[in-house]
């Protein structure tokens, strides 16, 4: 879920970044076609209609259709996180040998186990013979 999260979050600063807009066409009051653009682009459904004005003679564009656009963008504060890393050389060389190496040289290679010992024998129970008993 974390993973997905900040894919979706570098999508977005990288969209807001880049000048990605979301380009609506509405024809009067309804929406006639919606598109994601690079930036601002015209966007016509084909009704953009010449009417003849009668005083004039000029003739005027039809004035029902409108262009939308939504952006993402950043504010101009926006900085990248940066940060400086100090490592201790002890540290780094006492990190390596211990996990990177796994084993120091001072350590021995063979390592006995007892799980085939087994001890010898009781000659005598010495509860039994002494009647100490734990209860």
């Amino acid at each position: 879920m974390k993973k997905f999260v900040s894919i979706l979050l570098s999508v977005l600063l990288l969209a807001s970044s880049s000048g990605i807009a979301y380009a609506q066409h509405f024809c009067g009051e309804y929406e006639m076609l919606s598109e994601i653009t690079l930036g601002e682009k015209h966007l016509s459904c084909g009704m953009a209609m010449e009417i003849p004005d009668c005083d004039d003679g000029i003739a005027q564009e039809h004035d029902c259709c409108d262009n939308q656009y939504t952006q993402i963008t950043t504010d101009d504060t926006f900085a990248k996180a940066s940060f400086d890393i100090d490592l201790n050389k002890t540290f780094v060389a006492a990190f390596v040998s211990v996990f990177v190496v796994q084993r120091p040289d001072n350590y021995p290679t063979n390592t006995n186990f007892f799980a085939e010992y087994h001890p010898p024998p009781l000659k005598q129970d010495f509860q039994v013979l002494y009647e100490t008993f734990l209860i």
